[in-house]
């Protein structure tokens, strides 16, 4: 099992409430809902970011185009849980975002993921540059470059 000693890397962190549901039958999270923490962070992150109110979905302005995850360790229901979000590459039309599942006691690592998101128009169905509003808010959050390859 991998323990992390520097969660200095991420500045956002969503807490988890590992639900009795969110088991498969060996008693613990089964792998699909990894993917739904991951969405509830991605989700509470841009919204404290204030780039979307949560009101409209089609108003959140990308889609996920890949989904990496590492699974290293299993989440049992008494276990202590959250997710480090940040945005490592601002691309023109694209964004990676990187996750870690943690213990926030133990720093054990339960898994590691990363998400390709490319701006999207829901109504037109097509990709669209990232928003200068998005840029600015994200650079100067994670400290980052405005436009990254």
């Amino acid at each position: 099992m991998r323990y992390n000693t520097d969660m200095s890397e991420f500045r956002f962190f969503q807490p988890l409430a590992i639900r009795y549901g969110d088991l498969d039958p060996q008693g613990h999270v089964n792998n699909a809902g990894y993917v739904t923490y991951l969405e509830h962070a991605r989700v509470a992150y841009i919204q404290a970011l204030d780039l979307w109110d949560g009101k409209s979905f089609l108003d959140v302005g990308f889609i996920i185009a890949r989904l990496d995850i590492n699974y290293q360790a299993p989440i049992l229901l008494t276990d202590q849980a959250r997710v480090g979000v940040r945005i490592s590459r601002l691309g023109e039309k694209s964004l990676d975002m990187e996750y870690q599942i943690e213990n926030p006691d133990t720093g054990l690592i339960y898994a590691q993921a990363t998400t390709v998101l490319v701006g999207y128009d829901y109504q037109e169905q097509k990709t669209i540059s990232l928003s200068e509003t998005w840029r600015a808010k994200v650079a100067a959050y994670e400290r980052i470059p405005r436009r990254t390859p």
